[in-house]
């Protein structure tokens, strides 16, 4: 055998060609490599689908499978893409078909499944023979016009049939949708989008074509995931949506609500995109074990399709949720980020996309199909009016043709006769009259062939226009786009949350007083302060506040939505937050627990509230101070550039002693003058400048001696010297009243023991307010009960300071005040009152006469006259 066998060397060297190795692999792979990005993984940017995607819809609009006919099993369609278009595998197909069902998958879905598709909850589908589908009305809006000539074909894989290169869509479903995909050497990660907003952006390209992408931003403004969830933060989506890559951080939504047994829910309503909610619940309970979160007691997957997602993480009773909540955030995927890399094929070639290339690639397709369109609607058009044009011919000389039919042997001498009969038809025409049926010849049918006729001529006229004229076209796609997002486009789900460092986010916020109300208890609301109707002094009042039997509103002040609040506890801590930040609520309502929005111990409670316009105003917070008190006395100035600079956990404020609790706190320029009160009826009044500043850990000085063990201070006020307007006013626990002159108080050194504010007595009960007052000025009282009343300074009448004063409040049964504040002169509130009913103000009243409290003019002693209502 070895002697047959002739040396390659010799006679079959020229079938050897010599390659080098590495050249081969390497042109090898990248043939693998490309057709797997342009037959698999990455998506056409014009119609946004890949391959797989393409073919599904196709073959089920050769099904007749529309929105509005009979669902048919999952495993026809498979078994029909498979066979004709995709031989890749029958799980890759049916994969793709479920995930275009699937409602937390697609932005839009573009097939109506009926089964069991899977879950959130990471389930996997039914098996092909148990599902049906059909299609959803925004997916035939993606094959509409397919059959005009719109977009190539090409042969499928055994080139046995045709098949689209791309769909003729409506929809700009790269945006809408998005896509994921991994191919060689490459990826793709596009967010999906709201169909509203990207439309309005196509349009707003249209109009102008100069727009950048940062135009199109004010159009589109970040990616609208299906789950919802809120985006925290733009940079990373602006640097996506300008440059084609970029990252989104989404956080699920989720609220706090208290049981009727007092412990705290934090109830989870939406979860990041992608997340699995079981998974989710798995991490939180390991999180829990392994002691990396403290103060969830329980949590549980109350998830179902019919309400959507609820996972319920119960508190233990210590727990605060803010906390608790930002730990999530942290450990958990309830805080996910996602890579933005729009990488899209661009004429076979993947490129890498902003927000305008893309927006363009879609409206030069757009504008592409409808030329197409035009075009073959014009051919089509033509060539009816042409066999239209042969029968009114035929018509015309109707006894001529049918005397030459009958006397033609064969159809074909017929047509040959009738197209040299001299009448000017061709043979496309002859045709076309010898099968014409004879009920078209009555006189009827001739009429709506000449109608029909006339028509098209005006059709030909309109299309050949559209064909001439660019700016008709871009119309036309403006129109079909406004069709779509009429029918299909939806309201954002996903929130935006611009961060503190990205934009001003009081150009967001309405500028309006509110007023700011924390219960005993410590629960926190803002209210508008029109909601709050004045009343007449001595009404019974109105409701302010949903409380607890052993809870009654303790603090108010009102306050601009753009302030800031410093808040003091009776630990000497400071706090910090925006006017804007606190929760909204009804006058009726009961608040927020305060723990939730600071981190503020269980066992501490806020006492006073400052309001500062602006924190970063330098010259302000250099000429200001914050003045403390404390119930035993003591009192201490600090400037307030040392409280400008918040922090999340709080800053000490005052040292305090033991037995002693913080109790006020109030904002100087350095040149006030100081009173303070106590319990038992006595006040001190003494200059600013003789407490000397300190810094945030001093312990302060003596202000006022308290010597009685049941005594303490209940209030504190700074005057101006010259503010000649204020006056004094003081309130008792049973809801007596008074202003004094301020200049009724003598000028004392601090520490000493003031003089009598108000004749205190077992009908007047002790002192619990002192405020300094204007006329122009209101006053809203509250009760422990939770009623509240607003009435005017000036209705309160001045008195010396060892009266009694007068009833500003009927109190029913043994309820008491609990705190008073004053507020602005608010414009345009008429002055009504309550008719009884302490549960709502009357809204719109003349009846200016008190039948609430009946007050009894009863200012004795006081050597003076109790005002009557006016």
């Amino acid at each position: 055998m070895e002697e047959n066998l002739t040396p390659l060397e010799t006679n079959d060297s020229n079938r050897i060609v010599q390659i080098n190795i590495e050249e081969q692999m390497k042109t090898a792979y990248i043939d693998y490599s490309m057709s797997v990005i342009v037959g698999r993984a990455l998506p056409d940017v014009r119609d946004g689908l890949k391959p797989v995607h393409r073919r599904i819809l196709f073959a089920m609009n050769d099904l007749g499978m529309s929105f509005n006919k009979p669902f048919k099993k999952s495993a026809r369609i498979v078994g029909e893409v498979l066979g004709k278009y995709h031989p890749h595998g029958d799980s890759s197909v049916y994969d793709a078909i479920v995930r275009m069902a699937q409602e937390w998958s697609m932005r839009h879905t573009l097939v109506d499944g009926q089964g069991n598709f899977g879950s959130q909850d990471g389930d996997g589908p039914a098996a092909m023979r148990y599902t049906e589908v059909r299609m959803q009305r925004i997916g035939e809006a993606m094959l509409q016009d397919i059959e005009k000539d719109t977009v190539d074909f090409q042969l499928n894989f055994d080139d046995s049939l045709q098949e689209p290169t791309v769909l003729p869509t409506r929809i700009p479903q790269l945006l809408v949708n998005g896509s994921t995909g991994i191919a060689v050497g490459m990826a793709t990660n596009m967010m999906p989008h709201n169909l509203g907003e990207v439309v309005d952006g196509c349009i707003a390209y249209i109009d102008n074509r100069e727009l950048t992408a940062e135009d199109l931003i004010k159009y589109v403004k970040a990616p609208d995931f299906p789950t919802g969830g809120t985006i925290w933060g733009m940079d990373g989506v602006r640097q996506g949506l300008l440059t084609g890559r970029g990252r989104v951080v989404l956080r699920g939504k989720m609220h706090v609500d208290t049981k009727p047994s007092g412990r705290e829910q934090i109830i989870i309503t939406e979860v990041p995109y992608q997340v699995n909610r079981d998974a989710l619940c798995d991490k939180i309970g390991q999180l829990v074990v392994g002691k990396v979160i403290e103060g969830i007691a329980h949590v549980n997957n109350e998830s179902n399709q019919k309400e959507g997602t609820r996972i319920v993480i119960d508190l233990k009773r210590d727990a605060v949720a803010n906390v608790v909540i930002n730990m999530l955030f942290k450990f958990t995927e309830l805080q996910t980020s996602f890579g933005i890399n729009n990488v899209a094929l661009v004429k076979g070639r993947p490129k890498t996309l902003n927000l305008k290339e893309l927006i363009h690639e879609f409206v030069e397709f757009r504008h592409e199909v409808v030329v197409r369109r035009t075009k073959f609607e014009l051919k089509e058009a033509q060539k009816r009016a042409h066999l239209l044009l042969g029968y009114l011919i035929a018509l015309d000389h109707l006894d001529e043709v049918i005397a030459l039919i009958r006397s033609s042997a064969t159809p074909d001498i017929a047509k040959e006769n009738l197209v040299n009969a001299g009448w000017g038809l061709d043979e496309i025409q002859a045709k076309a009259i010898l099968e014409l049926r004879l009920q078209r010849l009555t006189g009827m049918e001739r009429d709506k062939i000449r109608e029909e006729y006339d028509e098209l001529m005006k059709l030909i006229t309109h299309l050949q226009e559209l064909l001439s004229n660019e700016g008709m076209r871009y119309d036309v796609i403006k129109t079909e786009l406004l069709e779509v997002k009429e029918k299909f486009a939806t309201p954002r789900k996903s929130e935006i949350t611009y961060l503190a460092d990205e934009m001003n986010i009081l150009d967001f916020i309405a500028e309006e007083d509110v007023v700011i109300t924390i219960s005993h208890l410590g629960y926190i609301k803002r209210t508008s302060a029109t909601e709050y109707r004045q009343q007449r002094r001595g009404g019974r009042g109105a409701i302010g506040g949903k409380t607890r039997d052993e809870d009654f509103i303790e603090h108010i002040l009102v306050a601009s939505t753009h302030h800031s609040l410093i808040f003091f506890t009776e630990k000497g801590r400071c706090h910090w937050m925006k006017v804007y930040e606190v929760p909204e609520g009804e006058k009726n309502s009961k608040g927020r627990a305060i723990q939730n929005l600071m981190q503020l111990p269980p066992d501490d409670k806020v006492r006073a509230i400052i309001d500062v316009a602006n924190l970063d105003d330098k010259d302000f917070v250099q000429s200001h101070y914050i003045v403390l008190c404390t119930k035993q006395g003591i009192i201490k100035k600090t400037l307030l550039e040392d409280f400008s600079r918040p922090r999340q956990t709080g800053v000490n404020a005052i040292t305090i002693v033991e037995g002693d609790q913080l109790l006020d706190a109030r904002m100087t320029d350095g040149s006030s003058e100081i009173m303070m009160a106590v319990k038992s009826g006595r006040a001190i009044r003494f200059p600013e400048s003789k407490v000397r500043p300190t810094g945030r850990g001093a312990i302060g000085v003596t202000g006022i001696e308290v010597d009685e063990k049941n005594d303490e201070v209940i209030g504190m006020i700074c005057v101006k010297k010259d503010d000649i307007e204020k006056t004094v006013l003081v309130v008792s626990e049973k809801g007596f009243g008074k202003r004094t002159e301020i200049d009724e108080y003598r000028i004392t050194n601090r520490g000493g023991k003031g003089v009598k504010t108000i004749n205190v007595t077992d009908k007047t009960g002790p002192l619990v307010g002192i405020l300094d007052v204007t006329e122009k000025e209101d006053l809203m009282i509250t009760c422990k009960s939770g009623l509240t009343i607003r009435t005017s300074i000036a209705d309160i009448r001045a008195a010396g300071r060892a009266t009694q004063g007068v009833k500003l409040i009927s109190l029913q049964g043994a309820d008491e005040i609990a705190a008073i504040t004053k507020l602005d002169e608010v414009e345009d509130i008429p002055a009504v009152e309550s008719e009884g009913n302490v549960n709502a103000f009357v809204e719109g009243s003349s009846d200016t006469t008190n039948q609430a409290g009946n007050p009894s003019n009863d200012a004795e002693n006081t050597g003076e006259e109790e005002p009557q209502n006016n």
